[in-house]
């Protein structure tokens, strides 16, 4: 383990703790001496770590304070560019892909140097897939749609071709391997549907909000898929017997 990875670890511990923990206590979890623990203290407290305390009292950390470059252990780096990277082949959303490059520059303009090695040697690649169905229409729309609670008006194409008008009222976003789906509600159907975004031949905004917040359409559609799972779970049960 890297100092900057135990100085993290110990920043997490101490957050988990509202009471003060005793030096032997933390250098027990962390597997230092007593003295290692005694200096990481007091370099956590140099960079501005609210750490109250002092031997054979115990040391509390004051809630509130983040300090940007020991946020992430290397495997949660790891998992972060990962991400970004498969969110940047999304080819079709122009901005989300632009968005997972910035993010990730400005993650490591504030990382230590020894992490920052560790990035730049990273052994993880996302491999693009060849097959995935492109979006006709901008998905930065529906995710806008999204965040003002905002109803849509598409044409939707199914299986055969057919192509349907709807008014939806955009929830979730789905993102697959071969292809994205948008979760919503459907005022043609009564009832919550997932279309596929490479089949939505046109969108536009309708100028009207939802009439339920995000959140109580986030809900309900949870529960509608829990439900959903639960009635496949049922049918499969009884094919078996």
């Amino acid at each position: 383990m890297s100092r900057t990875e135990r100085l993290l670890d110990l920043l997490q511990i101490l957050r988990q703790h509202r009471a003060p923990v005793s030096g032997a206590t933390l250098a027990s979890e962390l597997d230092v001496s007593i003295r290692t623990l005694y200096r990481d203290i007091a370099t956590l407290q140099g960079q501005g770590a609210e750490i109250e305390g002092e031997p054979g009292l115990g040391y509390v950390l004051k809630p509130g304070f983040m300090l940007p470059p020991l946020m992430f252990s290397i495997d949660e780096l790891e998992a972060l560019i990962l991400g970004a990277g498969w969110v940047g082949k999304q080819h079709d959303d122009t901005r989300l892909s632009k968005a997972a490059g910035n993010a990730l520059s400005k993650i490591a303009s504030v990382l230590p140097a020894d992490l920052r090695r560790e990035i730049d040697s990273g052994s993880l690649y996302v491999v693009e897939s060849r097959q995935r169905a492109m979006a006709q229409v901008d998905p930065s729309l529906l995710r806008d749609a999204i965040r003002k609670e905002l109803k849509l008006r598409i044409g939707y194409r199914d299986d055969a071709g057919q192509e349907t008008e709807r008014v939806i009222w955009p929830v979730v976003i789905g993102f697959f391997e071969q292809h994205k789906t948008v979760g919503a509600w459907c005022e043609l159907r009564q009832d919550f549907r997932h279309f596929r975004i490479d089949r939505i031949a046109s969108l536009a905004a309708t100028g009207e909000r939802t009439p339920k917040r995000r959140h109580v359409l986030l809900r309900e559609w949870r529960e509608h898929m829990a439900e959903r799972a639960a009635r496949y779970a049922a049918a499969a049960a009884a094919a078996r017997n």
